[in-house]
């Protein structure tokens, strides 16, 4: 599954998703992850919706974003795009949030990460 990180130095994750002007791509599964890219987002314009919006739409294909702050109608935007904010409690290595993830994918994931897990197998999801 995709898994973007919101951050300002490519290393923690510590940027909140309002400010975030790239977010960082990593392919993630139980055995194996690998970064896979950085998303550029629309940062421009006067209207809260429309950069919301902007950076929902760039990570369309994100299962989890992790951020370190996000505002209530971002993260309701967000889950109803079926992409779930995770906040890190603190500016957390982008490298053990992942190997953490992995962790729990191995062992017994809970429902909402299961289904999370499953968005780009969907039917029309994903086809490349």
């Amino acid at each position: 599954m995709k898994v973007a990180f919101a951050s300002t130095d490519k290393v923690h994750v510590d940027e909140h998703f309002g400010r975030a002007e790239q977010f960082y791509i990593w392919e993630i599964g139980p055995e194996e992850a690998a970064f896979s890219g950085v998303v550029q987002v629309t940062t421009e314009g006067t209207d809260e919706a429309d950069r919301i919006e902007a950076r929902c739409a760039g990570l369309a294909e994100c299962s989890l974003v992790y951020v370190a702050q996000i505002g209530g109608p971002a993260a309701a935007r967000l889950v109803a795009k079926k992409i779930h904010p995770i906040k890190s409690k603190e500016q957390e290595p982008i490298t053990d949030v992942v190997a953490k993830l992995q962790e729990v994918l191995r062992d017994s994931p809970p429902p909402w990460l299961r289904k999370a897990m499953l968005k780009n197998e969907r039917p029309g999801f994903g086809d490349n």
